[in-house]
């Protein structure tokens, strides 16, 4: 009943989140913002907070500027965070001086550096990096369990005990391979994959055809959470739109796997929540 709740309360926060995207909320003046950086694989996500970590708002932009944890097109990185983060200045009104990011599971310290390069180099001070697993389970309230992150190139596993991560690794499958799949199968380029696999109307055909990469995630985690007793798996990023992704998580593990609602938002939510200046 607990988890229920916590799960609620995670779904109703993301989805007061989502919605002020569109419909920006009403800040004081004076109040203290806090503003999470997202460099996904095939999504920049910024968030906004207020001190009280209400959603204020925020912006996303589809683009492949990092691949498996590194940042492969820098210098597009960085333009795309100013001019999000200028939209975002004008929205409020307001110079955004301060951001809080994140990194994935296993990446090297230099990979570290060059994405809190690409964030300063994008005007703002960097106040905090953190890894994904640990901000998606700030949103959603979670110290036990294993935290999947699935995004465009890369699926993280983060397993956490007593509300710290004690096993973590990034493996390279992800949205990205499940276009490949529909593009090899239907005779498609790439890019005409993409949109096609994302189109509800086609979820039959897709889901049928994808279902393979996805039971190769679900068995990346199962032998990353060995030995771990995890009783419970939860799904983040982009990829974990897809519907009943986590059906298969759970039939192919045999763990109760949980999905929150819009798992894209779950880690640029949890970034925001640790922009903390010092």
């Amino acid at each position: 009943m607990m988890e229920t709740n916590m799960l609620k309360q995670a779904n109703s926060f993301i989805m007061e989140m989502e919605k002020s995207f569109k419909s920006p909320n009403k800040i004081h003046v004076d109040q203290n913002l806090k503003v999470g950086v997202d460099l996904g694989t095939s999504n920049i996500v910024i968030t906004v907070l207020d001190e009280n970590n209400r959603p204020v708002t925020g912006e996303l932009y589809s683009a492949n500027v990092v691949r498996d944890g590194i940042v492969v097109e820098y210098l597009n990185a960085v333009n795309i965070l100013r001019k999000l983060k200028g939209k975002l200045e004008v929205v409020l009104d307001r110079k955004l001086e301060y951001a809080a990011t994140a990194i994935p599971p296993g990446i090297s310290s230099g990979n570290t550096k060059v994405i809190a390069n690409v964030v300063e180099a994008a005007d703002f001070i960097v106040t905090n990096i953190i890894d994904e697993p640990t901000a998606a389970s700030n949103v959603l309230k979670i110290r036990d369990g294993a935290v999947v992150d699935v995004g465009g190139g890369t699926t993280g596993i983060s397993v956490l005990k007593d509300g710290k991560v004690v096993h973590s690794a990034d493996e390279p499958t992800g949205g990205h391979h499940l276009s490949l799949v529909v593009s090899g199968a239907l005779h498609m380029d790439y890019e005409e994959a993409e949109k096609y696999k994302i189109n509800e109307e086609n979820y039959d055909e897709v889901f049928a055809l994808v279902r393979p990469v996805i039971e190769k995630m679900a068995d990346i985690v199962l032998k990353n959470i060995e030995g771990y007793d995890v009783s419970t798996i939860y799904l983040v990023g982009g990829t974990c739109c897809l519907k009943n992704i986590e059906s298969i998580f759970k039939k192919y593990t045999g763990i109760e796997t949980i999905k929150p609602y819009n798992p894209l938002l779950v880690t640029p939510m949890g970034i925001a929540m640790n922009d903390i200046k010092k």
